[in-house]
């Protein structure tokens, strides 16, 4: 994470300490149950527990992509159509949080997530045991409602965190989001190619029944109603003792004040979406993840097989190597550029927009189509193996830095609505990704590697990316006339 500890970096200065709310976004209260006022140590340990949730979501998923071989040939069909079960998951793992965000507004985030957890250890194990394709297509259904920390953990990260320190922790919960679906096929080859495609299922349910007893026993809850703070009142720092800890472990209506209604499901993601300073960066995000990450998720066990005659545990290794060596060198420049730009920021003005948060998106911008377009001419002249994988690593450096920029500044915009928003993130990226297994292979024998992937970076890099650009130039003035009040970052 560059250098320079966790602790030095979070660490309130000298000068926040001596009066903290004038410094600190939003305002702490000296509430000692208010999760901005816990110790660091406890905040990076749920940021971790969230994160390693995340992550599962992306080893549930894929972990059975590099064994699309083994699994075809027992069920008698095509490898193509093989991957029409991960597609599935995808699609319903976009669709889920429409019930669990709700539900983690009303009742907390700790519920949600344990009750997810459990249900995504059934389902694998379920998954394990089919005895044709069609039952493992309907355990695959209810296998893609559990990845809810998808959603929910940009709200945590907003519970838990400071505005200049957002940057930085969202950067660890996206990377480690984005790089469960590119290890998974480093743990899915090995396990397919000597234990059989079955126990990929089970070692992730493996994983799911262990994460869920640490959360059941190690995550408290962030949820937190915050009061009003009078800034012009300096407020000390409330002691964190072991009963607070406790308390936040314990399952209850954490606000019962407020009715559950049907409107609340759907409703506020649909509202977001006709915000157009939220739906531009949603929109761009979704076709480079897509792009960069999902489109080899889906196909490169097929068009690796077919072109570098390929078996499971090579295909495994090879873009899943190639992915999670690019998508963490991504973040290692994301995280450490979007904190440096705010706190360069936050010298010159008390309360910066979150608009200082695009200057980061250049690099992604430049980065993904490149991937794209080393990775198609490469595999349609037939180079070596080892240009298709750069092409992919280059790719995902990009997709994280595009990822880290996008979700903070969104967040920025609408703290109080980050769960809606992570949602309309998750929904988009994954209904967009969801689709590439029914044609890009096709696409590819029809018209080349090479315009395929061209077609792709014109998609995403150029139409995608000029709603960008003015956001980057008026997007402070945009979501001010759009919002009908001069929104302040919260």
């Amino acid at each position: 994470m560059g250098s320079g500890s966790w602790k030095d970096y979070y660490a309130p200065s000298h000068q926040e300490h001596a009066s903290r709310t004038p410094f600190l976004i939003p305002s702490p209260t000296n509430d000692p149950k208010d999760p901005l006022n816990w110790p660091l140590p406890l905040k990076i340990f749920i940021l971790i527990q969230v994160s390693a949730l995340s992550f599962l979501g992306g080893i549930n998923v894929a972990i059975i992509n590099p064994a699309y071989g083994p699994m075809a040939k027992e069920f008698h069909i095509s490898k193509i159509r093989a991957s029409y079960q991960t597609t599935t998951c995808i699609a319903l793992s976009g669709i889920g949080p429409f019930l669990w965000v709700p539900l983690s507004n009303k009742y907390g985030r700790r519920p949600v997530l344990l009750g997810t957890t459990l249900l995504g250890f059934v389902s694998e194990l379920g998954c394990a045991y089919t005895k044709s394709y069609n039952q493992l297509i309907a355990a695959r259904v209810f296998n893609g409602f559990f990845p809810s920390a998808f959603a929910l953990g940009p709200a945590l990260v907003v519970d838990l965190f400071f505005f200049h320190q957002r940057g930085r922790a969202m950067g660890v919960f996206t990377v480690t989001t984005v790089n469960g679906a590119h290890i998974a096929p480093l743990l899915g080859g090995p396990i397919g190619q000597f234990l059989g495609w079955r126990w990929c299922f089970k070692f992730a349910a493996i994983c799911d029944g262990v994460m869920f007893l640490v959360a059941l026993l190690c995550l408290p809850e962030t949820l937190y109603s915050r009061p009003e703070v009078d800034t012009s009142i300096q407020q000390p720092k409330p002691k964190y003792i072991k009963s607070t800890f406790l308390q936040s472990l314990q399952i209850r209506d954490r606000r019962p004040q407020m009715p559950l209604r049907w409107d609340e499901f759907v409703l506020p993601t649909i509202k977001l979406a006709m915000k157009p300073h939220l739906i531009f960066p949603v929109l761009y995000y979704a076709t480079q993840y897509g792009f960069a990450s999902d489109l080899p998720a889906t196909t490169v066990a097929s068009i690796f097989a077919k072109e570098f005659k390929w078996d499971t545990l090579q295909i495994g290794l090879g873009y899943g190597g190639a992915l999670t060596i690019g998508g963490s060198l991504g973040e290692l420049a994301a995280g450490l550029v979007l904190d440096a730009i705010v706190k360069r920021k936050l010298k010159k003005m008390v309360d910066p927009q979150p608009e200082v948060r695009l200057r980061a998106i250049w690099t992604g911008e430049i980065m993904v189509p490149a991937g794209l377009l080393i990775y198609g001419f490469t595999m349609q002249y037939k180079t070596f193996w080892v240009g298709p994988l750069m092409g992919m690593g280059i790719a995902a450096f990009g997709l994280q830095v595009i990822t880290t920029t996008c979700y903070t500044y969104a967040t920025d915009c609408h703290r109080e609505q980050s769960n809606d928003i992570a949602q309309l993130f998750n929904f988009f990226r994954q209904t967009f990704g969801f689709t590439f297994a029914f044609y890009a292979v096709d696409l590819c024998d029809r018209i080349g590697y090479q315009f395929t992937f061209l077609l792709f970076a014109l998609l995403g890099s150029v139409l995608a990316f000029i709603p960008m650009l003015g956001l980057i130039w008026k997007g402070r003035q945009l979501r001010e006339r759009t919002s009908g009040r001069d929104q302040k970052v919260s």
